[in-house]
């Protein structure tokens, strides 16, 4: 099997709900970082094979291939072509190992692996019957999980109903989640303040979409820090009322942001990166991705970890840097907890519940923010790791490269 390196990578700022980036097009929005992949690499997009794009909601503007658009819209050569994945959370991550595969596999050279989630747009589920995820399941996965019970509600749930499971299964606590929330942003405020963020951003105008009339206004300025981080306290967490259960402990506290964002990573051969004269930021040592109960589907990360270690014949205690993704701070601590991981190592710059997840992007959003990370501090091994609908979950590491 060849090598796959990573020479540039780069991210949106992520906008929240309603926010500085919920005026764009979300093609458009994508291409942002496209075009910026190829001028901080100053190459031809002649050169690029493919492009591989993470999207979960794809309806409305985010339907008919957004990779082909996005490639289109930045000005690229119609013969660079693209195409669209889904793997719910982990799309874009997925579509990093699509890119990976294929280089590693000598079909192509040089790939683009991106991701985007205009979640202001085209809101999450709009692509479901009546926005009920319930209702693509049919007939016989429904009589599969029939005897399942989970709050009242039989058969597959919704997350933030398997986020309370996962919570069951390792004993944690309203307590524990938001002290965990309130860890998210504390650390991705100070990593915002400490310029942390600001290589792997670029810089895009700020428009924002009238919720009613549909109107974009371009603001002044330009997006270039995290808007979704907040300011707040165990005090003020704790009078938060839960989400999806009553008496719950899921809140809007401690699970992920609704936000919009794209990221982008250009993939190659370490070969063809010296053709071309760039320098190889970090390799992709290894990937794995896993099914699991789908029912309590968000302890995926857990098994997907494990199999990715194993792998790539390395231990907890080889990895610098973990990014888990805070869809829920349940999946975190459960992820914590089974691994034994440090508090030192896990999520050092935030998360989701403070920096938001914009579904399709966040894969690739992870992955840039790591290979920065990693950097930054001089580490060697990175391991990202997100829970995805359904029950599944990916899981990449990453060797930066001197």
């Amino acid at each position: 099997m060849g090598d796959a390196v990573i020479v540039e990578a780069v991210r949106t700022a992520a906008g929240r709900r309603g926010g500085s980036l919920s005026g764009w097009h979300p093609a458009e929005l994508a291409a942002q970082t496209l075009v910026a992949l190829q001028e901080r690499a100053n190459i031809d997009p002649i050169v690029i094979d493919d492009v591989v794009m993470g999207c979960v909601t794809q309806v409305g503007l985010q339907s008919a291939n957004i990779a082909r658009t996005a490639v289109l819209a930045a000005g690229w050569p119609e013969t660079v072509p693209g195409t669209t994945v889904d793997r719910q959370c982990g799309s874009s991550q997925q579509a990093l190992h699509f890119a990976a595969q294929s280089v590693m596999a000598g079909v192509n050279d040089v790939v683009v692996a991106a991701g985007i989630e205009c979640m202001s747009t085209e809101p999450m589920f709009s692509n479901t019957p009546g926005g009920d995820i319930t209702a693509v399941y049919g007939d016989a996965i429904g009589t599969r999980y029939s005897s399942r019970e989970s709050y009242g509600q039989t058969g597959l749930v919704p997350q933030g109903i398997s986020a309370e499971l996962m919570a069951d299964r390792w004993g944690l606590s309203r307590v524990d989640l938001d002290r965990y929330g309130l860890r998210s942003q504390v650390l991705a405020a100070a990593a915002r303040d400490e310029g942390r963020f600001d290589r792997e951003i670029i810089r895009v105008t700020r428009k924002q979409r009238h919720p009613e009339s549909g109107e974009v206004s371009i603001l002044a300025g330009e997006l270039v820090a995290d808007e979704c981080i907040r300011s707040t306290s165990m005090t003020a967490l704790s009078a938060l009322k839960p989400v999806f259960v009553p008496d719950g402990r899921v809140t809007a506290g401690n699970a992920s942001q609704i936000a919009d964002g794209a990221a982008a990573v250009l993939v190659m051969s370490e070969g063809r990166a010296r053709e071309l004269g760039l320098r190889p930021r970090a390799a992709i040592r290894h990937m794995a991705v896993v099914g699991t109960d789908p029912v309590e589907m968000l302890g995926g990360p857990i098994t997907a970890t494990q199999n990715v270690l194993a792998r790539a014949h390395l231990t907890m205690e080889d990895i610098d840097l973990f990014e888990v993704n805070e869809a829920f701070a349940s999946v975190v601590l459960a992820w914590q907890h089974a691994l034994n991981a440090e508090d030192a190592r896990l999520n050092v710059n935030g998360g989701g519940i403070a920096l938001g997840h914009p579904l399709g992007a966040t894969g690739v959003k992870l992955a840039v923010t790591l290979i920065h990370e990693l950097e930054r501090m001089d580490g060697r091994f990175g391991l990202e790791t997100m829970c995805e609908g359904g029950g599944m979950a990916n899981a990449t590491i990453f060797e930066r490269l001197p």
